[in-house]
């Protein structure tokens, strides 16, 4: 077994656009003892979070929660909508969606995937037009679902999902629209009923700052209905005993209890601040980023101002510098964690996480650790970012209240 002696003073800075740091309040709750699932305090628990999450899904309909990852609910979303052979219209935006398309392909569905050329692909958001287009071609309607990322975790890219939605109604197609907002959710605005969407994917480690272990399928009324016909096999992740158990606060399966304690903790702490207030937040500490990247003289991984994140910034590297030997540069001097370039940009950017418990001071603390790692490992840098961004967040600074 491997033992870890080394406990270096101070704390780690987890700076991975997830999982996010998991803040002290929720890991109490996760402490709390664990109560039978099947008794009257679980029921209470379970009414009060299929609530709450509702309400920061922005939908009036059910919200299936698994014990899985962001994974399992990709899987759940395709099985209980679609039927083998059915053809799918997927959107390459990076990584993650390459790899929900590759589940597709998995499971026998037949999944079209749209993209651009692979030196821009990967640096820009959805572009509904071409979904409008593709979808008006299609007359018999065989395409049965356009599945979407909202927040490309892999490259910091945010793509405009009403946009998507508007684009499937203007082409006259019944498709589904299945949406990941697994890095989005609760920190980027997101709107399940209001835009339209069908099935929304999404998972506990990223805004909702939980560890890694739940997983959820918002779904819409269409959805549902669509769930009675598909014949994609499934058991685990059948939505109609989730949905109809729910109704009194319980699962068909023995439930992750203890992290739902934390989702119960998480929510309070994001409706207390206000969706409004976290979705701001994630917005300046992004923006206060991409000021220090401008300013080192670095290039910002996506390419289209109007679809930044505010819950991660990918940084790319000039030509012959090992983005990953710069992440374990940083690691090992400043014990902080950055993203690694993922898929087709493995090696040429790193990614820095600010989403979930995080403020000025914790952005501050990644950017110093970024600028000494850069100049550690000889990147030239045209100013000190640091300066830029500080300057930035002191400028729109948001006063506590007095105590």
């Amino acid at each position: 077994m491997l033992k870890l002696d080394f406990h270096p003073a101070g704390r780690h800075f987890l700076q991975i656009p997830g999982p996010s740091p998991v803040p002290d309040r929720l890991l109490r709750a996760m402490s709390y003892p664990t109560i039978d699932h099947r008794g009257p305090e679980f029921g209470a628990l379970g009414r009060q979070v299929l609530t709450g999450i509702r309400t920061i899904f922005k939908t009036q309909h059910p919200v299936a929660i698994y014990p899985a990852s962001g994974t399992g609910a990709w899987e759940a979303a395709l099985v209980n909508t679609l039927s083998p052979g059915d053809k799918v219209l997927m959107y390459e935006t990076g990584h993650f969606a390459s790899l929900w398309n590759k589940m597709a392909l998995r499971l026998g569905l037949e999944p079209e995937f749209l993209g651009l050329p692979e030196a821009e692909g990967w640096r820009h958001g959805v572009d509904a037009g071409r979904i409008r287009e593709r979808l008006a071609t299609d007359k018999s309607h065989a395409i049965k679902a356009v599945c979407v990322v909202h927040n490309e975790t892999s490259t910091g890219v945010t793509s405009d999902i009403a946009a998507v939605r508007r684009a499937i109604d203007d082409a006259g197609h019944p498709a589904l629209l299945l949406v990941d907002t697994i890095s989005g959710l609760a920190s980027a605005d997101y709107r399940h009923d209001e835009w339209g969407v069908d099935v929304t994917v999404s998972g506990s480690q990223k805004g909702l700052m939980l560890p890694p272990g739940i997983s959820f399928n918002a779904l819409s009324p269409k959805a549902i209905e669509a769930s009675k016909s598909a014949r994609l096999p499934k058991a685990f992740w059948a939505w109609d005993e989730i949905v109809e158990m729910n109704k009194t606060g319980y699962w068909p399966y023995t439930p992750n209890t203890n992290l739902l304690y934390a989702l119960s903790e998480s929510i309070e702490m994001l409706l207390a601040e206000g969706l409004t207030q976290v979705f701001e937040r994630h917005a300046r500490l992004g923006e206060a980023c991409r000021r220090a990247v401008r300013a080192w003289g670095l290039q910002i991984q996506c390419a289209d101002p109007a679809v930044y994140s505010p819950v991660l910034t990918g940084v790319m590297m000039p030509e012959g510098v090992d983005a990953d030997r710069v992440r374990e540069l940083i690691y090992r001097s400043f014990n902080m964690s950055l993203g690694a370039g993922l898929g087709k940009v493995k090696g040429r950017m790193f990614r820095i996480g600010h989403l979930g418990d995080c403020n000025d001071l914790t952005l501050m603390a990644a950017l110093s650790g970024c600028e000494m790692g850069l100049k550690l490992a000889g990147v030239k840098l045209r100013e000190s970012g640091t300066s830029a961004a500080m300057e930035y967040l002191a400028a729109t600074r948001v006063e506590l209240p007095a105590r």
